[in-house]
């Protein structure tokens, strides 16, 4: 459905979506501070990738580039050539394509790395560097200093290859501020940085955590701030707002959330939140949504939630009698009354009303219709109760088939 520009239109009630008028409220958004315009920078094939068991072939990362593209996404971050021969070809065939977003590639602080992606023909490199002592000292066993320099060198080549440089300070989140920012001073006045990456990498920061990471780094750091958010408590799309709102330009994203161990912040609910929540419109094609992540999922050899908010096979599934009523009575004219965002805005299929052990009335009218049933109105009750039996006893939904048997053996009384 196309979104409404008549004048009744509000930010949070449109014919696509129906939420809270109180995320609008001055009170709420009076110290709000968003960039004008917030990019999508999508990581499925390098950090997505990333996730334990997700192998991703120089194909798939093709046929994942272009759906990427249809959807909107402003860049692709297409890998890492230093992780194999395979993941080099793949980028340099993306670039080939001529997609429409930028092409990124990921990189350690090392000019070897640098020089590789400059050779894949990419827009821009992400340059990775640890950042937290314990990290350093006890993960990588090296001395800070050696990391800084190493920076200092990559992000210095990357200029002289003309590669757009964002610097990533990996666990970030976990060091000390003043040592955090001291850092990427010295990196951009020796080396060189067109943006500079807030990473969470371990997913420990608290929304408000998160809007304090960027309120203090935006007073140090002039360039443009991108989000790297990971999700160990389940909090990276909370996060990634609460950075856009103080003034974050760039959303490091997955399609899902997949990524390493718990995952990143998935492109689906961070964009839409944003727009329906936030009146932040990320330009994205959000009825190729589904189809984005119906395509990942598969080839990455994983089953999406089913009830992963509007990709999940059954996010717009209906058991229980009360919903169904409310269904029948108000989807055909007012369809955000019983799902806050459309359906179709998203490219998921018609709602599906099935039949179990919470189901109504209403359920089994609709059920006798789409099969072409007719239940005499002293028997409904029964075929009620019976179906409510039979999926506490099976655990499941019923299919037709069961459905209509019930239906015969009550119409003839066994």
């Amino acid at each position: 459905m196309a979104q409404e520009t008549n004048a009744t239109c509000t930010p949070w009630k449109t014919a696509d979506w129906f939420v809270s008028p109180w995320n609008y409220a001055d009170e709420i958004t009076k110290d709000f501070k968003p960039p004008k315009k917030v990019k999508i920078h999508d990581v499925t094939l390098r950090d997505g990738e990333q996730q334990a068991g997700i192998i991703f072939t120089k194909d798939d990362k093709i046929r994942i580039a272009e759906k990427l593209a249809e959807a909107g996404v402003h860049r692709i971050e297409a890998g890492m050539p230093a992780v194999s021969p395979m993941d080099e070809a793949a980028i340099k065939e993306i670039v080939k394509h001529k997609l429409g977003p930028e092409i990124f590639c990921f990189s350690r602080c090392m000019v070897d790395d640098v020089k590789r992606a400059a050779d894949c023909g990419a827009d821009g490199i992400v340059i990775e560097i640890p950042a937290s002592k314990e990290l350093v000292e006890q993960a990588y066993k090296w001395p800070m200093e050696r990391a800084i320099d190493l920076s200092i060198q990559a992000t210095a080549c990357a200029r002289e290859n003309n590669l757009y440089t964002v610097f990533f300070t990996i666990d970030g989140t976990r060091a000390g501020m003043d040592f955090l920012l001291n850092l990427v001073d010295k990196v951009a006045k020796e080396g060189h940085m067109d943006a500079f990456t807030l990473v969470d990498t371990f997913g420990v920061l608290s929304p408000h955590g998160a809007r304090y990471f960027t309120r203090k780094v935006r007073e140090r750091v002039k360039t443009p701030l991108e989000i790297h958010f990971h999700s160990d408590f389940a909090l990276g799309v909370a996060n990634t707002i609460m950075a856009v709102l103080e003034g974050a330009e760039v959303i490091h994203s997955t399609v899902g959330g997949i990524g390493e161990r718990c995952g990143n912040a998935p492109l689906e609910e961070t964009a839409l939140a944003l727009l329906t929540l936030y009146g932040i419109n990320t330009g994205l094609h959000f009825g190729k949504l589904n189809e984005l992540s119906r395509l990942v999922a598969d080839l990455a050899g994983i089953q999406v939630p089913q009830n992963r908010p509007f990709v999940g096979e059954k996010a717009y599934s209906i058991e229980s009698g009360i919903v169904t009523n409310w269904f029948r009575n108000a989807y055909q004219e007012n369809p955000t009354t019983v799902f806050p965002v459309h359906p179709s805005f998203v490219g998921h299929e018609t709602p599906q009303i099935v039949l179990g052990k919470k189901s109504g009335i209403d359920n089994l009218l609709i059920w006798a219709e789409k099969h072409g049933l007719s239940i005499a109105e002293e028997k409904q009750l029964e075929v009620v109760a019976r179906v409510k039996k039979a999926s506490h006893d099976l655990k499941r939904n019923l299919t037709p088939a069961e459905f209509k048997r019930i239906v015969e053996d009550v119409q003839a009384g066994r």
